[in-house]
């Protein structure tokens, strides 16, 4: 290989590792725990652009998901209770491009905390 296609390639590879690394996906790291006193049904956390949940989730126990979000627009929580009530509730807004976390802690009564 000559001095030149050397150059060349070490170049290239430089600017593509570099590029590479410049690149990175922004993350919600959502988390649900349950602290409803007893196993929850269906546990659907929509947020912009997919949701994400778990067929039961037992009294104590959290649900996890990094999530990326395209678009804007508010968290919705929804479950099923021990007595087959459909429990809804609204948290903050998420917008494209956002990092961090959020936890969700699901109480008794149709309630939930949202926090950062």
């Amino acid at each position: 290989m000559s001095h030149r296609a050397k150059t060349f390639f070490a170049i290239t590879s430089a600017t593509f590792f570099i590029l590479l690394a410049g690149c990175r996906s922004h993350h919600i790291e959502i988390k649900a725990e349950n602290r409803t006193g007893s196993t929850i049904r269906l546990l659907e956390v929509d947020y912009p652009s997919a949701s994400f949940g778990a067929d039961s989730v037992e009294a104590g126990d959290t649900v996890q998901q990094s999530v990326q979000v395209q678009g804007s627009g508010q968290v919705k929580v929804q479950y099923t209770t021990k007595d087959k009530h459909l429990a809804q509730m609204t948290g903050p807004a998420l917008s494209e491009g956002q990092e961090g976390k959020l936890q969700i802690v699901l109480l008794p009564g149709d309630k939930a905390e949202f926090r950062n």
